[in-house]
């Protein structure tokens, strides 16, 4: 999952707020110091000292610096896919999925110019969009299980999700159950060892959709920000795929 906002942080203590607030203000100065002067001139320690931590704290968020640019956190995917777990049972699996991102995107509103510097430094730097990719195909990989599990799908129960600092790697690994000493296989190639109950079409179809629908929502938002409200084009977004992409008739153009 992105970038987490200080509402979805509310209610959740203290420290964890003072955690999310500090991954928060390194993925700021990353972002905005890669839009002034290139993502390439970017070091841990500038970017450490921008948003006012040690570059030891930066390594208790991020495995690497270019961690910081993709920004997936562990605890809020986590925290998606528990969601949708745990969704009533009277939501189909597109409206738990829909209910669990966006309350994640409750405070997007309030980043809107972050989020465009981040598509601005992505697309000045091929490597971090392919980085970017391959991190959020993983992160959708899970998803997709927890998407199955609801959905009844038989696989391998797989340890509790991570609870940890909210680094990238722990999301990454976690639900799969494997022999030991094997790792996972790299992106959305699984053996059939890695794979869980995700691997079927259905959830893994559900999960793309539902990354893509987050995506789509954002840029149409952004690029109208003046005329409409986040919320409004998210919730239109998930509307048009429930309705199964049918075109309205005689609606006007969003």
């Amino acid at each position: 999952m992105q970038l987490v906002t200080e509402k979805s942080a509310a209610g959740n203590g203290l420290r964890e707020r003072k955690k999310r607030a500090t991954r928060a203000a390194l993925v700021e100065a990353a972002l905005r110091l890669a839009a002034e002067h290139g993502a390439e001139n970017v070091t841990v320690e500038t970017v450490s000292e921008a948003a006012g931590v040690s570059p030891r704290t930066f390594f208790n968020y991020f495995d690497t610096r270019d961690d910081v640019f993709v920004m997936i956190d562990a605890e809020s995917s986590a925290r998606v896919r528990r969601a949708v777990r745990e969704a009533p049972a009277a939501l189909t699996p597109l409206e738990a999925l829909r209910d669990a991102l966006a309350a994640e995107l409750a405070g997007i509103e309030e980043q809107h110019d972050l989020w465009a510097l981040r598509a601005e430094v992505l697309h000045r730097s091929p490597h971090l969009l392919a980085r970017s990719l391959g991190a959020h195909m993983a992160d959708e990989l899970e998803l997709a299980d927890a998407l199955a599990r609801r959905m009844g799908h038989s696989g391998p129960a797989g340890p509790e999700e991570p609870s940890g600092a909210a680094g990238t790697a722990g999301a990454r690994g976690a639900g799969h159950a494997r022999p030991p000493g094997r790792e996972a296989a790299p992106g959305p190639c699984r053996t059939p060892e890695d794979a869980g109950p995700g691997a079927g079409l259905h959830p893994r179809l559900l999960a793309a959709v539902g990354g893509t629908a987050v995506r789509v929502a954002v840029e149409h938002w952004c690029a109208r920000r003046d005329r409409t409200a986040f919320s409004d084009v998210f919730r239109r977004t998930f509307d048009l795929i429930g309705a199964g992409l049918t075109e309205p008739r005689g609606a006007a153009a969003d």
